[in-house]
């Protein structure tokens, strides 16, 4: 690990003004300080923010997660498991029980790709790490790899879990920052790789991430994420989706999909929704909705098998959500 000054901050203005990586659980910066991907000049510890931005709460408007609430505090959080089931399954999926106490929701969002092109200074292509130096996964060991919105230089993986569901409910990030304090979709925070992966998302230089905010949605209760993965325990998505329901008996009024482990970003999946929109969900109209979705998959050999992999997760959540109590 390089040299680093290290700072306290005390409240959000002072972290913004401070400048530098800020570090609140830690459990994807330091890993990647320790792995010299990462090399920050200055750390800005910001856990002492958690008393502003460290509470969870819920109400007729919906609900509102800090962004220092810990991933297992608002997985076990009564309102979150019954009123947002896919928000506490997609914490609960995640990680181990420890990183679970240890990380932040502000955190887990922002964290990095697992690929290992990127995580290992050894590879010198890797256009995530350095601009400009190609793609070894292009051509490599890319099973883990996304299919969709990928780019010529750049097919890494959005690791989390948690965005899929905050992408799906349609939520919104608060951030402080240099100029102030601002709000957007979460659905605008990340970027597609593009010509420059290296950008991962909007966020402007000193801009923290204060709070989430979900709307109220009757039907979120009907509401699931299921995720595939070669172990049940302690690793990442190949293919994951996070749903939710409003349904007239069988007939689809709304439904909300986000995919994961298969996309560069957390991935809303509009097209199988739209799919779905005025019909009765049966499995046909499940694998209908999840051609739909998967229709500009791009792979690159060792994938190849992603696309069907996601299509059948899909269409298992869609008919394990539908067949909830609402």
């Amino acid at each position: 690990m390089r040299p680093f000054a290290y700072t306290r901050a005390n409240d959000a203005a002072e972290a913004v003004k401070a400048g530098g990586s800020f570090l609140a659980g830690g459990t994807t910066l330091l890993d990647l300080m320790k792995l010299d991907v990462m090399r920050p000049v200055r750390v800005v510890d910001i856990n002492d923010l958690s008393r502003d931005f460290g509470a969870i709460a819920y109400g007729p408007q919906g609900l509102r997660l800090g962004a220092l609430v810990h991933m297992a505090e608002a997985a076990q959080h009564a309102d979150v498991v019954r009123n947002y089931p896919v928000i506490a399954q997609s914490l609960s999926l995640a990680a181990s029980a420890q990183l679970r106490n240890m990380a932040t929701l502000g955190g887990n969002v922002l964290q990095r790709t697992r690929c290992t092109y990127f995580r290992d200074t050894s590879w010198s292509h890797c256009n995530k790490r350095e601009p400009g130096s190609g793609c070894a996964a292009l051509d490599g060991v890319n099973r883990k790899h996304a299919v969709l919105g990928t780019s010529p230089n750049c097919i890494a993986t959005y690791a989390g879990d948690f965005a899929q569901a905050l992408i799906a409910l349609d939520a919104t990030v608060e951030l402080a920052g240099p100029s102030g304090a601002r709000r957007m979709p979460f659905a605008d925070l990340h970027v597609a790789p593009g010509d420059d992966p290296s950008v991962e998302t909007v966020l402007r230089p000193g801009e923290l991430i204060t709070a989430f905010t979900i709307p109220a949605l009757s039907f979120a209760r009907r509401s699931l994420y299921l995720k595939i993965r070669d172990r049940q325990s302690y690793e990442f998505a190949l293919a994951s989706a996070a749903v939710a329901l409003d349904l007239d008996n069988s007939m689809v009024r709304e439904a909300r999909i986000a995919l994961g482990g298969v996309a560069t970003r957390p991935w809303r999946a509009r097209e199988a929704e739209a799919a779905l929109r005025g019909k009765s969900l049966d499995e046909n109209a499940a694998r209908a909705a999840a051609e739909a979705a998967f229709a500009g998959a791009v792979t690159h050999g060792k994938n190849d098998y992603k696309p069907e992999l996601g299509k059948r997760t899909l269409v298992r959540a869609l008919l394990q959500a539908k067949a909830l109590e609402a």
